[in-house]
Parts: C-alpha cells; structure tokens; sequence
C-alpha cells in the first residue's frame, strides 16, 4: 500500500511539473488597425516558445502563451518592436516604425482619430 501511494505521489509530482512549463502572459502594444494585428500577432508568434497571441484592436492588449524554458516576454518585445510597434515597456526604433504601413502610424493622432472615428486632435 505505501509503494502504491509514493507511486501515485510521484506521478502527481511529475504531472504538476510538465504543466507549468506554459505561460500566460498579457502586454501592451501599440496599433490602430487589423494590418497592424496581423504583424504584431506574426511577430510574437515567431518567436521561438510562442504558442498562441492574440492582440486586441481596442484595448491594444497582447494575450500570450508560451513555453517559458524557450521563451521570454523580453525576447517576445524585442520581435514586435523589430517589427515597428511599441509595447509599454519598450519603443521602435524610428526606422522600425517608419517600415510600417501609412495607415499604421499609430504615433500620429490623426491616423489613431481616423480608425476610432473621433474627431482630429489639433
């Protein structure tokens, strides 16, 4: 009966410990449009751990999973910001940024008025 117990205890023991191996994480990142998803969502998922990202248009929030022995959320940054968006932590590099799309300057408050619908800010 004791070896029964130390077997389901270990097994127990391992099945925990395979199951962390996945992270959830969420980040900001700056964009305005689906252009801007599509990239950002293909950065992080090239990231070598990424298994699933999600960013949402309006609340420019980035859902991860990812595997943390292969990846990290500052490698995950790096990739966006490669790619021509800011995170909350970190910025595109001017030339990053000028790489994307017209409609995708995110910096620029007419561009960010112009896909929210609102007025122009002057």
């Amino acid at each position: 009966m004791k070896n029964i117990l130390t077997i389901a205890m270990l097994f127990l023991t391992v099945t925990v410990f395979a199951q962390n191996k996945n992270a959830k994480a969420s980040l900001e990142v700056d964009g305005v449009c689906m252009m801007c998803k599509e990239r950002i969502e293909k950065a992080a998922i090239r990231t070598k751990g990424v298994k699933s990202a999600n960013w949402d248009i309006k609340t420019h929030e980035l859902k991860l999973i990812y595997d943390e022995r292969k990846a990290n959320l500052e490698t995950i940054q790096k990739n966006i910001i490669a790619v021509g968006h800011d995170t909350q932590e970190m910025t595109a590099t001017d030339e990053a940024y000028n790489s994307v799309h017209p409609c995708c300057k995110y910096r620029d408050e007419d561009i960010k008025a112009d896909h929210e619908g609102g007025e122009k800010k002057n």
